[in-house]
């Protein structure tokens, strides 16, 4: 067996690589505030541990989910809901470490991703670290059909050989378009019990990193991907529907990728925008989060002021929004307690 991935480079893929170059060309030229890129670097690690797992079934708010990355115990989520989560920042880790030894793809270190994300969750049923020795099947969770069922375990050692070194030199393509086939192609060879869809959006991650295209670790993909499961799920079906055609899943993937890249590079000119204002107006730090706060949701009342600030009296913070329209960054609109500010 030789893997060798079957794609079209279609208008729509060629399009959205545009798209993806663009906005990593202005994350790659752009100096953002120390405090900000460490606030939405933590930001996209909360958010791409929680929905990765939410895809694979676990019932844990964003909220939760923050908490317990935090330190924090909470009695009223399923302890294996919140191992996989914390399993997530120790396999994430594991890869960061990986990366930094500069070290090729191998069975081993996909195999040890497996291990560190499900390991000491649901009795081990998963078998951490080790390739399947039985069949398994991919069930529709709603109907109990099954929609796919995973090479047989014979072929588990060619299979999982011939994808790594695919992947190691693969070097005419597109290192987006390696990473989608990364993804998919791991799926589909269902190597291990349980997780694979979490060590392939794991070892997606990795090859955009090893190929210089971590975004500044500010991508939150599985997001895209949990907002619209079924579209997911269709997405990975159609390679199979069409004889092992990866184009329609790869124009998927690297949609998704672009989009949030566009929404990584709007929070990015709002910080740039926020920080000229400030700047160029003398804000004080309650008056730049005031800013903040108008920059993303449009508007703000002083309730919202004081939601922001707990800690400060209504009657000083009224100043700070008095100051702001003075300074012509904000503007007021309506009267007493019903007033909204929002930027001139």
């Amino acid at each position: 067996m030789i893997f060798k991935p079957r794609f079209t480079i279609t208008n729509s893929i060629a399009s959205e690589l545009t798209r993806i170059e663009r906005a990593r060309g202005f994350l790659e030229a752009t100096r953002f505030s120390e405090a900000w890129l460490a606030e939405m670097q933590s930001r996209a690690f909360l958010l791409e541990a929680h929905h990765t797992t939410h895809i694979e079934g676990t019932q844990l708010s964003v909220s939760d989910s923050k908490k317990l990355l935090a330190g924090q115990e909470l009695a009223h989520v399923d302890p294996n809901d919140a191992q996989e989560l914390l399993n997530y920042r120790r396999a994430f880790d594991f890869v960061s470490q990986y990366l930094n030894d500069g070290g090729p793809i191998t069975e081993g270190l996909v195999r040890e991703i497996h291990k560190c994300l499900v390991a000491d969750v649901r009795g081990g049923a998963a078998d951490p670290g080790n390739y399947r020795s039985v069949q398994n099947y991919v069930v529709n969770s709603s109907t109990g059909e099954t929609v796919y069922t995973p090479p047989p375990v014979h072929d588990l050692p060619i299979l999982m050989q011939e994808l790594v070194h695919w992947l190691n030199t693969a070097e005419e393509v597109h290192p987006v378009l390696l990473s989608g086939i990364a993804q998919f192609q791991l799926v589909h060879i269902h190597p291990f019990l349980d997780g694979n869809g979490r060590v392939s959006r794991l070892l997606s991650t990795l090859c955009l990193f090893r190929a210089g295209y971590d975004f500044k670790r500010l991508l939150t993909i599985s997001e895209y991907y949990d907002r619209n499961r079924p579209a997911f799920y269709e997405a990975i079906q159609s390679v199979r529907a069409n004889d092992m055609d990866l184009s329609h899943w790869l124009e998927y993937f690297v949609e998704g990728l672009a989009t949030q890249l566009h929404e990584v590079k709007s929070h990015g000119e709002s910080s740039i925008r926020k920080d000229s204002i400030v700047l160029g107006n003398g804000l004080s730090a309650r008056q730049s989060i005031a800013l903040s706060y108008v920059l993303t949701h449009g508007k703000m009342s002083i309730a919202d002021f004081q939601g922001l600030c707990p800690d400060v009296a209504r009657r000083s913070l009224q100043p700070d929004l008095q100051t702001l329209v003075t300074k012509h960054v904000f503007q007021a609109h309506g009267g007493s307690s019903a007033t909204q500010y929002v930027l001139v």
